[in-house]
């Protein structure tokens, strides 16, 4: 339906090509508030790819970013984050009805080798207490579910890179309505979140998983907490720029599965994935956000 965003936003162009409805005006209580804390690289990126599923959604959302304070980018501009996006201070009181984390490329990183892990740890203690239900992407998923309830990293020898399809080990969940027996997504990781680490956390559920690609989505404390494994938030363009960047660097990286046709790079991908990366946010929003305790 639409988007209340920040004036300034860099994506709203090419959000407007996109046909969505973009509002400036007076920010209203009545609309759920999503917060997402933009970790990649790219940071223009992933601010049109997370506002183009959600303000393809059904009803309006208010959307803020967050960036930490701890790390300045390498590629944004600090006037920019300053002028568009939140610091943890300034909204430490605020309730929020949504949160995104997204995912950022330290899976060979330590924890706590990490410049701003001590204030990712307090953006989560945040979230779990402001928070109605947030959403880990990625890397974030794995420190997510070891701030949280201390699960280790596992990293792997291969990137787990292309798109995979993954089974629903819980029908019953809200997230997957009307995504049929599967779901399709996006993933670009060295790591993974082994089963037998969570299968004993009362807390923790498997929603959905893949033969290929392993655990895809686990949620927390009744949907509190949902993370994704993958990358549902990207374009049809995106592994690809990944694949022609790792190349050019001489990397000799694998040729992400499922995507390019035929496994031929010169070809254009298509898009398979991202009817269902818009039923997980519609249903996120519907279902986690809106929807009040004890409806069905």
């Amino acid at each position: 339906m639409g988007l209340v965003i920040d004036v300034n936003i860099s994506a709203i162009g090419l959000l407007r090509k996109e046909n969505i409805n973009i509002n400036f005006k007076s920010k209203s209580e009545d609309l759920p508030k999503v917060l997402v804390l933009n970790l990649m690289p790219n940071k223009l990126d992933t601010e049109f790819q997370l506002l183009k599923l959600l303000g393809n959604s059904f009803i309006d959302v208010q959307v803020d970013f967050l960036y930490t304070e701890t790390y300045r980018s390498k590629n944004t501009n600090l006037s920019y984050l300053e002028k568009v996006y939140k610091t943890l201070d300034e909204i430490k009181n605020t309730n929020y009805a949504g949160m995104i984390i997204t995912g950022t490329p330290l899976e060979f990183v330590d924890f706590n080798e990490i410049s701003y892990w001590k204030e990712l740890k307090a953006i989560i203690d945040y979230s779990n207490e402001y928070v109605k239900s947030t959403i880990y992407l990625c890397w974030a998923a794995v420190a997510g579910l070891y701030h949280n309830y201390k699960i280790p990293k596992h990293t792997t020898d291969k990137k787990v890179t292309g798109i995979f399809s993954h089974e629903i080990v819980n029908i019953n969940s809200p997230l997957f309505e009307r995504c049929g027996e599967k779901i399709l997504s996006p993933h670009s990781r060295y790591f993974e979140i082994k089963e037998e680490d969570i299968k004993d956390i009362e807390e923790l559920e498997v929603l959905s998983k893949s033969n290929d690609a392993g655990i895809y989505i686990v949620a927390g404390r009744k949907g509190k907490e949902i993370y994704i494994t993958g990358h549902p938030e990207y374009g049809r363009y995106t592994l690809y720029n990944e694949y022609r960047r790792d190349r050019d660097k001489g990397l000799s990286p694998d040729l992400p599965k499922n995507y390019f046709p035929n496994d031929d790079f010169t070809l254009v991908p298509k898009n398979t994935w991202s009817g269902y990366s818009q039923i997980l946010i519609d249903n996120w929003i519907r279902y986690y956000l809106i929807q009040k305790e004890g409806e069905n």
